[in-house]
């Protein structure tokens, strides 16, 4: 990253590029006007991952600065939460004078959230002991808020003291969900903007009829808060810890027209389309479901063929993409038989070439 470029007077400025770049990108389909949501300009990013620089029994974190093409050492992150930046300073001078704690470390990572919660992550180049885990408690001990966790890892190893997980709360048009966020799963690193995420997709599928088909849900983000849009809510999402998660939150934000199933689009794809028979789906009836809109946020490599030809099944396809190129490769096949009616740039990482994208499309009759 260019540290230099990290600066809050310019933030105005990248975003308008970012939205004449967005348009320019989609100048060969005819869209609506593009809704744009921007960031904060500054402690909007809630995970940052930081390598450690041992110099003696000193030691300091540091980023690689791609205009300088240098190793930086930093005290503070602008794009990290406040709480980020409060206790890397505050884990930095307390392993310092601690060579238990300090030996072989060679990365942190932190998870924040909204609502208050912190897991540290300390990543080692050595086995960790009871003399280490001792260590931990007692900096945590002398920390005493009970809102920050700690795990230890090192090579197949893990060690969690308590939680690997923090639990967020996101507001959606005033209504708080609660999601419980597993350390090293995927989350969306900028909490405010996927609060206008969520709301945006909310106000896109309003006047909705009949269920939802969700793929690669996560850990429930988005199906949660559609899910009051529609009569019911299936989902899939493969990565176990995810699919846990989901059910977790489903349990906790008291939600009973959402169904979760552990399986990839593309098993998915090949169920619904009768290719093959799968014994995740036992028990589930998907005659039963009269799904008109289906939601997809792909990986940044989209849509697979397979799945483009299945979505086009669908009356409204309501599509979050983290890499607009690969969403247009997307729309040369599903263009054919859908328009975009909503279009949205979601400014996930401010400083940064990368965008989010959102389309409504519906059929064309």
């Amino acid at each position: 990253m260019d540290l230099a470029a990290l600066d809050p007077r310019h933030y105005e400025a990248q975003l308008a590029e970012k939205r004449e770049r967005m348009q320019v990108l989609f100048a060969d389909y005819e869209t609506p006007e593009l809704e744009v949501f921007p960031s904060e300009p500054q402690h909007y990013r809630l995970r940052a991952e930081f390598r450690v620089w041992h110099d003696g029994d000193d030691l300091d974190y540091i980023m690689f600065d791609q205009a300088r093409q240098e190793r930086v050492a930093i005290n503070q992150y602008l794009p990290a939460s406040n709480l980020i930046n409060h206790y890397m300073n505050k884990l930095r001078d307390a392993l310092r004078p601690n060579p238990i704690l300090r030996r072989k470390l060679f990365q942190v990572d932190f998870l924040s959230t909204l609502s208050g919660e912190l897991v540290i992550s300390l990543l080692y180049h050595r086995q960790l002991d009871q003399q280490w885990q001792d260590a931990i408690i007692e900096l945590r001990q002398q920390w005493g808020d009970p809102k920050v966790h700690f795990i230890g890892r090192a090579r197949k190893q893990k060690i969690c003291l308590e939680q690997d997980y923090v639990d967020e709360v996101l507001h959606v048009h005033g209504r708080p969900y609660h999601y419980r966020q597993v350390e090293n799963s995927f989350t969306q690193p900028n909490g405010k903007v996927a609060e206008k995420m969520l709301e945006w997709a909310v106000d896109a599928t309003r006047m909705s009829s009949g269920d939802l088909l969700e793929l690669y849900c996560g850990n429930g983000n988005f199906s949660l808060a559609l899910a009051q849009n529609f009569r019911k809510v299936l989902a899939t999402e493969l990565a176990k810890p995810s699919v846990e998660s989901a059910q977790y939150n489903i349990a906790k934000n008291q939600i009973d027209n959402v169904t979760i199933l552990r399986m990839s689009a593309e098993d998915f794809t090949d169920a619904i389309n009768g290719v093959r028979e799968f014994r995740r789906l036992k028990g589930i009836d998907l005659s039963a479901y009269e799904c008109n809109t289906i939601f997809v946020d792909p990986p940044r490599s989209g849509l697979d063929p397979a799945t483009e030809k299945m979505v086009q099944g669908y009356e409204r396809i309501l599509y979050i993409s983290c890499n607009p190129e690969t969403l247009l490769e997307n729309l040369e096949t599903l263009g054919q038989t859908h328009k975009i009616t909503r279009f949205a740039l979601f400014d996930q990482f401010p400083y940064t070439h990368h965008m989010e994208a959102g389309v409504l499309l519906e059929r064309i009759e």
